[in-house]
């Protein structure tokens, strides 16, 4: 087995028991990037290979001196291009901001580097994250290491392709409406949403400031947890992250699952479903019934409203937040305008694709006078409802289960001029931004087609150790998912 193809628990074990160095282990995988970086087009921007092995080399003297300081030490990680690097372009995928170079990491990119992480670049992304194929990418699609004709999922695609392929064992993703936890689904590997407010957001290009959250990817269970850990906790610089401490995240419990009550909504396994994704999660709650946990139905009544008061909510938000690129302070400059109208219009007419635009004018109506309680303010009450709807539902159970997404990944070019086809390919996530809970996408298996089907786990606000203790134990009776062999 070539290293690059190692879990994170195997990197681990081999790094504490000297098998491989972290040098060793990023030349095997920044050979992994030449290979399939053609194919797969996970990264728009790769750091320099001798500074990326220096990083390596330094993490290495630090393990021999005895003072590595944790887990990630050594460990090369991506990030999404949407959060801030000091000194490496950060892009959000987007014309707006082709040529901006962060003076300063984001707090989520500090604690990594605090941490002896190796970062080896950025991933591509559905432009300033909106977007469930990647396609939206100003620099070009991100495709699916499982079938490369097929899309990767999105806002976080180039992230999780990433891992998937094998040419990077970890990467930071972002979440607004599932756009960790849908291309995990996609690409067979494992993606966290925490709570809102566990992770900080200083440092995160803003889309929909009430939904986004830096979230986690890896090959395994323990991956995804390890690499939360090292980026939670209260952050002065986020007035939003929570004070509430970070807790081990995958305590060692065991596989066992019993005393565990799950719940499986009515809701989600409706018209739409893809059979051969229902099945799949269907076996795999026979597998966690096996390990000793209580399964039931529940109800969540809302579910079916979540994606239309998604899609104003955070619209809305996205309608404020990239009003800030007006061609004067920062961001995309037109060089046709002869008046200050012309700069403003022409500017972001030339920075912005098609599908940010589309959503500036839906927020942008939504919040407009005559309309905001029709339909903004009315989304926020379905919001409610939804929180409401999960509360009741953790007074019985402990998580609640269901698909990641309705169906496995769809063709390139598929749903690109669909945006209702494209916006329901959300509908099992999106409820749980709205209600700033925490959940996970799990492999659970292939489908008839070899695509990689996603199993959702969601549970209470900060009980992330819950969540990673399911996916575990489920994770331990099937298996972790392997790189495709394909590429």
């Amino acid at each position: 087995m070539e290293l690059y193809e190692l879990t994170f628990s195997q990197i681990r074990a081999g790094l504490l028991e000297g098998d491989f160095s972290s040098r060793e282990l990023t030349e095997s995988v920044l050979d992994r990037v030449e290979r399939v970086e053609p194919a797969v087009s996970a990264f728009v921007t790769v750091r320099e290979r001798g500074e990326i092995l220096t990083d390596a080399e330094a993490s290495d003297a630090r393990r021999a001196a005895g003072t590595c300081p944790g887990a990630l030490c050594g460990v090369p990680v991506a990030v999404k291009d949407n959060i801030s690097t000091r000194g490496l372009a950060t892009t959000c995928g987007s014309r707006m901001l082709k040529s901006y170079v962060p003076p300063y990491d984001a707090t989520a990119v500090a604690r990594l580097r605090d941490a002896g992480a190796v970062i080896v670049g950025k991933t591509n992304m559905d432009e300033f994250a909106m977007g469930s194929s990647n396609e939206n990418s100003a620099l070009g699609p991100t495709r699916n290491p499982w079938d490369v004709s097929r899309v990767p999922g999105g806002s976080s695609g180039g992230s999780a392709a990433a891992v998937a392929a094998g040419e990077v064992p970890l990467a930071l993703g972002s979440d607004t409406g599932g756009s960790v936890r849908q291309p995990a689904g996609f690409c067979g590997v494992v993606g966290v949403k925490p709570t809102y407010g566990r992770v900080s957001r200083y440092g995160l290009v803003a889309f929909a400031s009430s939904l986004d959250q830096i979230g986690t990817m890896s090959r395994d269970v323990a991956g995804a947890a390890a690499l939360l850990e090292v980026i939670a906790g209260e952050d002065p610089r986020d007035s939003t992250t929570a004070a509430e401490p970070v807790p081990r995240l995958l305590p060692d419990t065991g596989v066992d699952l019993t005393g565990v009550a799950v719940g499986v909504p009515d809701e989600y396994f409706a018209d739409g479903l893809d059979p051969f994704v229902a099945e799949k999660v269907r076996d795999a709650l026979e597998v966690i019934r096996s390990l000793g946990a209580k399964v039931r139905t529940i109800s969540i009544p809302h579910l079916g409203l979540g994606v239309a008061a998604y899609y104003l909510v955070a619209d809305a938000e996205a309608s404020a937040n990239l009003a800030r690129y007006d061609g004067v302070r920062y961001g995309h400059r037109s060089d046709h305008a002869e008046t200050l109208e012309d700069l403003y219009r022409m500017s972001r007419s030339e920075g912005f694709g098609a599908e940010v635009k589309r959503r500036i004018m839906l927020g942008t109506y939504a919040l407009s006078a005559g309309y905001y309680d029709q339909y903004y303010l009315k989304a926020q009450k379905v919001r409610t409802l939804l929180v409401r709807d999960f509360e009741r539902a953790f007074e019985s159970v402990d998580a609640v289960i269901a698909p990641t997404s309705p169906t496995t990944a769809f063709a390139l070019g598929e749903r690109v001029n669909d945006p209702v086809s494209m916006y329901l390919s959300d509908i099992y996530t999106v409820p749980v931004n709205l209600a700033g809970l925490p959940a996970l996408s799990v492999p659970c298996g292939f489908a008839a087609s070899g695509l990689p089907v996603g199993l959702q786990i969601m549970v209470e606000k900060f009980r992330e150790p819950v969540m990673f203790r399911v996916a575990r134990a489920y994770e331990h009776a099937a298996g972790a998912f392997p790189v495709p062999s394909t590429l």
